[in-house]
């Protein structure tokens, strides 16, 4: 009983932020699950060592991106598919699902590797290698959490929901990506 005062009070005052300053309070929110996402999956990876640009730039991307995106996509889909327009809730999802998620999953890949101290042309061959193997797994694997969110999640708290999701799917790009990179410093030491 005493513990859940406190988080209900920060639960309220999240909630607050999130009504009042709703771009700033998710991207700070995106900052921070990107955040711990890449340390957790540093972590599970077995890392002895944290790699601090890789952490940075996960931080920096959910900073950036991660709340402004999906903000304002949200918000031009809402209304651009009308409440009265039938199968609303499955144009939407069309439109996250072949719209949104390839567009975010390119510029995730691309500002990652540019944020972790790569070059342009770097970035360019790590999204070549990446995107599709990561978008698809995405459809994959994702598609079912994000129509859950649309049909059942009120819009205000689809940013929480989908920050879940988020935290999750950050784990699974960044384990991702750190093979991609180890299978490419093994090919340059031979």
């Amino acid at each position: 009983m005493s513990l859940s005062r406190p988080l209900y009070s920060l639960f309220g005052s999240y909630l607050e932020q999130l009504f009042n300053h709703p771009v700033r309070t998710k991207c700070v929110t995106a900052c921070f699950l990107a955040t711990t996402a890449n340390v957790t999956s540093q972590r599970i990876s077995g890392a002895k060592k944290l790699n601090q640009h890789s952490v940075f730039a996960y931080g920096l991307f959910g900073l950036i991106f991660g709340g402004t995106i999906p903000h304002y996509f949200y918000q031009i889909v809402e209304r651009l598919f009308s409440h009265d327009l039938r199968f609303r809730k499955f144009f939407l999802f069309l439109s996250e699902r072949l719209a949104f998620a390839p567009l975010y999953q390119f510029l995730s890949l691309y500002f990652l590797s540019l944020f972790e101290g790569n070059s342009h042309s770097v970035a360019i061959k790590n999204v070549e290698k990446l995107y599709w193997p990561v978008l698809s797994a995405n459809w994959r694997y994702l598609s079912l959490a994000v129509y859950l969110n649309i049909a059942y999640v009120p819009p205000m708290f689809r940013s929480i929901s989908s920050g879940i999701i988020a935290f999750i799917w950050v784990i699974y790009i960044a384990q991702k990506r750190r093979r991609h990179q180890e299978k490419l410093a093994a090919e340059k030491s031979k």
